[in-house]
């Protein structure tokens, strides 16, 4: 997985992807992924990446630890 720092909204998405999270899908104000009975929020696209305390939010959710992320 990729390294812990600011991330593209496109590589979050293939990121979870490799993950087993399916989606995106549309819903309400933001597009989420599901795993099961996992459901993540996936942030709407901005202009500039996505920072690492909204990645962490993110990855809590998803319920993936730091060490998992950076494949360690």
């Amino acid at each position: 997985m990729p390294p812990w720092r600011p991330i593209s909204r496109r590589k979050l998405v293939a990121s979870l992807n490799r993950l087993d999270f399916t989606g995106p899908f549309s819903g309400g104000r933001h597009e989420f992924m599901r795993r099961g009975d996992v459901v993540v929020t996936i942030p709407n696209p901005h202009r500039g990446d996505i920072g690492v305390g909204l990645l962490s939010i993110v990855l809590r959710q998803a319920g993936v630890s730091r060490s998992d992320w950076e494949g360690t």
